[in-house]
């Protein structure tokens, strides 16, 4: 598997891409991660040549050992232009993690204890990896490569920090701000980004947490407690900081509750306490920068309101924005391929976006083939493009509009993709009509 040179008759291994497999233990497995790990491997220098990225691998399940150990292998991404790739040109680098129960969350409050006071759920910690978040990363299909981005950015940020760059000269924060509108995934992307990096670390940390800090309880109704309930609570993640066995995640959703402008906040006689809400974030921000084993996410839908010393700290400003019609497509397809497997729909194969965009050209010619899954696919991509600037909230949940308008009484296992997608679509007019009436004032 090892690709070489003959120089002074040595064999070396040469500097070869890496394909990442994630092997996911079952839930009862004591097998020790390096004896998974050489066993996959050793399977696949047996038997595999090729594989294909962000699929899942079978076969595997003849080996007895992982067959008893194993129940999902996943091959994620790859730094080769093919979809399809070839173990003689990349490198296999295999993750093995057991996710944590479902139920691994606590909740903490930002308060003293004091008898009396007001109890405040500050945040929420959950154990990673995840059940709840199996698969979360998978789901999420945006038009552009910000996935991709995130993971690099994270690979990037250890490299420099294991070569002890120092700070003072080139800095990063370990910040990043997702912003864009609603509907778009950007909080779900962060989780599943935690779930990533869980697995990914694996070697480098025993295990990770994912904490989400609860803005809007942050403010309290007494004046100035909020800068202080700020502080209390993260110096409850620096103290999850301090575990170096551990790598932690901190999601603050819709952040410009606490990162509002200070500007705004100058213009009435004395500072406000959204003032020193900002100040105590920044404090706190400016003090994590220096852990290595710490990321915080951010999300915000209306980023104009966000102060600007905040958007400086952020190493990353992505734009998440309403899927493009190809994503709008994969999502849909993802969709139907969904009820499918559960017995809803009639098993087909629905070809990819640009097969199925080169499908309308023939059909204006009159040269499309009427088979099934050509009509299917062609009828897919005319519903994509309708429903494009629809939030992906919003298509995911266009299959059981559909089915509960249209075919709750005559759908079954043998009901066709195409009357599926037919009801999708009626479905998608009736809902843009609605919008329409609502923002006319109207009724609905």
């Amino acid at each position: 598997m090892l690709a070489t040179t003959s120089t002074n008759g040595v064999r070396e291994q040469q500097h070869r891409p890496h394909v990442h497999i994630e092997a996911r233990l079952s839930q009862n497995s004591t097998m020790r991660a390096d004896s998974i790990k050489q066993a996959l491997l050793s399977y696949l220098d047996s038997n595999v040549a090729s594989l294909e990225s962000e699929t899942t691998l079978e076969g595997w399940q003849s080996v007895p050992l992982l067959r008893q150990h194993l129940d999902l292998v996943r091959v994620g991404e790859c730094a080769v232009p093919s979809s399809i790739v070839s173990l003689q040109y990349a490198q296999p680098q295999i993750y093995v993690y057991q996710p944590a129960p479902a139920d691994s969350m606590e909740e903490f409050s930002a308060n003293n204890g004091e008898e009396g006071e007001e109890e405040v759920v500050a945040a929420s910690v959950l154990e990673l990896p995840s059940r709840t978040l199996e698969g979360v990363w998978q789901s999420l299909i945006y038009g552009d490569d910000i996935k991709l981005r995130l993971l690099n950015y994270i690979a990037t940020t250890l490299r420099f920090s294991d070569a002890n760059v120092d700070l003072n000269i080139v800095a990063w924060n370990r910040v990043v701000l997702l912003h864009g509108p609603p509907g778009t995934g950007k909080t779900t992307l962060c989780r599943a980004l935690a779930q990533k990096l869980a697995i990914r670390l694996s070697e480098r940390y025993t295990h990770g947490k994912l904490v989400e800090i609860n803005s809007h309880s942050l403010f309290s109704k007494w004046f100035s407690e909020s800068g202080k309930l700020v502080q209390r609570l993260f110096s409850m993640v620096t103290e999850m900081v301090e575990d170096e066995d551990g790598f932690v995640v901190i999601l603050i959703d819709e952040v410009e509750s606490l990162t509002a402008s200070r500007s705004a906040s100058m213009g009435g006689s004395e500072p406000s306490d959204a003032l020193r809400v900002v100040n105590a974030l920044l404090t706190q921000l400016d003090k994590l920068k220096h852990r290595k084993n710490v990321l915080v996410m951010t999300t915000s839908n209306i980023s104009e309101a966000i102060d600007n010393a905040f958007i400086d700290r952020a190493d990353i400003k992505a734009f998440v924005g309403l899927p493009p019609p190809q994503a709008v497509y994969w999502i849909l397809q993802s969709c139907l391929t969904e009820l499918m497997r559960v017995g809803m729909i009639q098993q087909l194969e629905l070809v990819d976006w640009r097969t199925a965009a080169s499908l309308r050209s023939e059909a204006a010619l009159g040269r499309t083939e009427q088979s099934p899954n050509k009509l299917s696919s062609l009828k897919l991509w005319e519903l994509s493009c309708l429903c494009e600037g629809t939030s992906g909230r919003t298509l995911r949940r266009l299959p059981i509009l559909a089915h509960a308008r249209y075919l709750s009484s005559s759908a079954g296992p043998q009901t066709s993709c195409e009357a599926w997608i037919d009801a999708m679509r009626t479905a998608t007019i009736d809902s843009q009509n609605d919008l329409s009436r609502v923002t006319k004032g109207g009724n609905i």
